[in-house]
């Protein structure tokens, strides 16, 4: 389709646009994120948390928390809290496991779950895939890693690993798994063996620091799921500051989460605003 110019908005996970650009040699570029785990509790105990109280009153809403740490100088936080929320199977590719979480609108399920995740930079990603240093799809690879492991480890059939939460942090693997919201099932298994050393030593660390922080968060009544790897996109497709085209391409525009320049559904349609009027002052002027 011929046109005068093209957006590129693609979501995080279009792995296919990412290769395709890669093929056609035009300039994409690695680009840090965060990776690590769902993590669950029951709502009943979030609220007890948060409220100071037993029992949550019929007209407080279910509650929430956001948590953030600096473990081994490695950023360790929550992401996309979902209170009364659900586990929910997220691949895109054969032979990979992702999970993420949603809220239904009355955020009425018996659970509260959230992403806990761990900055992952360049130099972390070149120590686990030797020979890839300059290769742009490199923290691709590394995400594509992680989630191939988390596959293996749950067994197929988007059977997710898991941990109790103080047996995670005591690297012990659990007996059994609590109830949960995760449909496909939980399977126990060592997530030393899934996840980078860097990563799970990261959650470890800030476990811990949650615990104290939020007395009763840190419990076996909780449970850890892998993988969490779709916070944000591992490519940045370069853009000129100025015009908001790409680099090698004067009417293409790369845009929103999946270029690497939004972190979520507003930013991402702020950006969109943002090259929408600098085609329009293009074709206009």
């Amino acid at each position: 389709i011929k046109a005068d110019a093209y957006i590129l908005a693609t979501g995080h996970s279009a792995r296919d646009i990412f290769t395709l650009l890669h093929r056609k040699k035009l300039l994409i570029e690695a680009k840090p994120f965060a990776l690590g785990v769902r993590i669950e509790h029951p709502q009943a105990l979030i609220d007890s948390i948060q409220y100071h109280c037993p029992v949550r009153h019929e007209f407080l809403p279910p509650a929430s928390y956001s948590l953030v740490q600096q473990v081994e100088e490695k950023g360790v936080f929550s992401f996309c809290m979902c209170p009364g929320g659900i586990i929910a199977p997220a691949s895109t590719d054969p032979g990979e496991l992702v999970v993420n979480g949603w809220s239904p609108s009355k955020r009425n399920n018996p659970f509260a779950n959230s992403g806990m995740v761990v900055q992952v930079q360049e130099e972390d990603a070149i120590k686990s895939l030797k020979g890839l240093e300059n290769d742009p799809l490199l923290m691709m690879r590394f995400q594509q890693m992680v989630e191939q492991e988390a596959f293996k480890a749950g067994g197929g059939g988007f059977v997710a690993p898991a941990m109790r939460m103080q047996d995670f942090v005591n690297r012990k693997i659990s007996a059994a798994l609590p109830s949960n919201s995760y449909l496909p099932g939980l399977q126990p298994a060592d997530l030393q063996q899934v996840l980078p050393s860097f990563i799970y030593n990261s959650l470890a660390g800030g476990f811990k620091a949650f615990g104290k922080k939020l007395k009763g968060y840190l419990t076996n009544e909780a449970v850890v799921v892998a993988t969490e790897s779709r916070t944000s996109s591992p490519v940045r497709i370069p853009r000129d500051n100025d015009t908001l085209a790409h680099p090698q391409a004067g009417n293409l525009y790369p845009c929103a989460e999946g270029a690497g320049y939004a972190g979520g559904i507003v930013s991402a349609a702020m950006d969109g605003e943002r090259v929408a009027e600098k085609i329009a002052q293009k074709i206009f002027s």
